[in-house]
């Protein structure tokens, strides 16, 4: 039984979602992040808490509240990273430099 306080995030998986889910945990070639957020759900759908959740995998309990809500708001699909705000490209990808720069090709 799962102590703790109860959830807000009442995760239900249909059979296609849970079987998804579980493959994931079993594959050797998916993203450990991707595995772990699986597992997250999983978790929460078979009644754990919050607390419980994150320390089973290792996650701070407002990620695996992030992880849950962005599941309920697009199943399956919400668990993928979303882009980030981070560096970006230096080069274009037609070779040429970014902003204006000379390229590095011999002319």
């Amino acid at each position: 039984m799962a102590r703790g306080r109860k959830t807000a995030l009442a995760v239900k998986l249909s059979e296609e979602e849970r079987a998804e889910l579980e493959s994931w945990q079993r594959a050797t070639t998916i993203r450990a992040g991707l595995a772990r957020r699986g597992r997250v759900i999983l978790l929460l759908a078979e009644g754990q808490s919050i607390s419980e959740t994150g320390r089973l995998t290792g996650l701070a309990r407002r990620h695996v509240e992030k992880w849950g809500r962005r599941f309920l708001a697009g199943r399956i699909d919400g668990l993928a990273d979303k882009g980030g705000r981070g560096r970006k490209p230096v080069f274009s990808p037609g070779g040429g430099a970014a902003r204006g720069q000379a390229g590095l090709r011999a002319s």
